[in-house]
């Protein structure tokens, strides 16, 4: 008795939820919930520009392949030699393993202090922003006029001969 009623009332929910016709209209009409599709368009009605040529597949894919040499190739025993041998001719070990792990702790430090400030909730629009403001200013400044390209190339060579100690 529970399972006729229970199918009784599912049966009138159902009803209720699909919409009645009128009898006369439904052996000559047909309605759709779904609206129709546009038409299809042919590839070959559409009109490409002169610029764009299109060409066989079997062209265009080898067009896109590259033959690699056997120059590229790196042998990971020479790569540990040449290592090997730059370590050896550094005098002050203990100073370059300072600086490398002085650096590992700067890049590490570095990934939190922006985690941080990606955190919080204006300021990543707010540095974006300095970022963007800052490019623009120094490709006025250094990238716009020959001179100061002239002058940009200047100060980046007197840096390098700072830093190698050749000045």
């Amino acid at each position: 008795m529970a399972t006729a009623a229970s199918s009784s009332s599912s049966m009138v929910a159902t009803a209720v939820l699909i919409p009645r016709l009128p009898a006369a209209s439904v052996g000559t009409t047909r309605f759709s919930a779904l609206l129709p599709l546009p038409p299809r368009v042919s590839t070959a009605s559409l009109s490409f520009s002169s610029s764009v040529k299109l060409t066989p597949e079997s062209k265009r894919f080898s067009l896109l392949q590259t033959k690699a040499s056997e120059e590229t190739s790196v042998d990971a025993g020479d790569l540990f030699a040449d290592l090997k041998e730059k370590w050896d001719k550094v005098e002050d070990k203990a100073t370059v393993v300072l600086y490398g792990g002085g650096a590992l702790v700067a890049v590490w430090l570095s990934s939190i202090l922006i985690g941080a400030i990606n955190s919080v909730p204006l300021l990543p629009k707010i540095m974006e922003l300095v970022g963007v403001g800052y490019t623009g200013w120094f490709i006025y400044r250094y990238l716009l006029f020959k001179s100061s390209r002239k002058e940009l190339a200047t100060d980046i060579e007197a840096l390098k001969n700072k830093i190698t100690g050749t000045e």
